[in-house]
């Protein structure tokens, strides 16, 4: 945890806050914080600043909070994503908050297992907790929007073509010889398969609806190490 976040709950006063559960446990085992530390903290969806423990015990702590800094800039991206297995989409959830995606579509297609869409974590205080933990890695207050769409052509004829219109439309495909582009400027939708890949008739609705397939080269890397890859290839710092 390299940010504390806070919610509205946790305000005692307008500059002070209580802090108890898993954020405590953290604080109290990981940094091993008392009275006097400092912390990096920021409101959810709101600014960042810095906070200093007031009070401790055995339940929890209290501290004064300024926050006066604005998170940092979103990605221009919208990450569409086939269904993972649950382990991984945990991984995955994380790693697109840390890196500062925002909106974040999770689709069907004909090789994601249709028990994954039965997993308890798709449940939508377990799916913000990987968001959150995501956040307090990359010091972002800003929680992405998540969306869950389990019809895939009907998503991609109407939705998807819509968000497309006048960005840059990218399906990571292993099948295909475009490599892709590195150091994009505008917004941008990327599309990326489940293991396996889309099958034919997923990849030809795609590109109907304007998304051009692109590679990362002869190697077929795993869903969470792709998203990661292509986020970093499309926008390097």
């Amino acid at each position: 945890m390299n940010l504390l976040l806070l919610d509205k709950t946790d305000f005692t006063g307008p500059d002070s806050v209580s802090i108890t559960g898993r954020r405590f446990m953290h604080v109290k085992k990981v940094i091993r914080a008392k009275v006097g530390t400092g912390l990096s903290c920021g409101l959810i969806n709101g600014k960042m600043g810095t906070g200093k423990v007031t009070h401790w015990d055995k339940n929890g702590f209290r501290m004064d909070v300024a926050l006066d800094r604005e998170p940092p800039e979103p990605l221009p991206l919208t990450l569409v994503i086939a269904l993972p297995r649950p382990k991984m989409l945990k991984r995955i959830l994380q790693s697109a908050a840390s890196l500062g995606v925002k909106k974040i579509f999770l689709i069907n297609s004909w090789r994601v297992e249709k028990s994954y869409w039965q997993s308890d974590l798709l449940d939508g205080e377990k799916l913000e907790r990987h968001l959150r933990l995501g956040l307090e890695q990359a010091k972002d207050t800003i929680m992405p929007a998540l969306y869950l769409e389990r019809y895939f052509t009907s998503f991609v004829k109407k939705d998807l073509t819509r968000m497309g219109k006048g960005k840059k439309c990218i399906l990571a495909h292993p099948k295909t010889s475009q490599a892709c582009p590195v150091g994009v400027s505008k917004e941008t939708i990327l599309v990326i398969g489940p293991e396996g890949g889309f099958i034919d008739l997923e990849v030809d609705t795609l590109a109907e609806a304007g998304f051009s397939p692109f590679n990362m080269g002869p190697r077929i890397l795993r869903v969470e190490t792709a998203v990661t890859a292509l986020i970093a290839r499309l926008f390097p710092s």
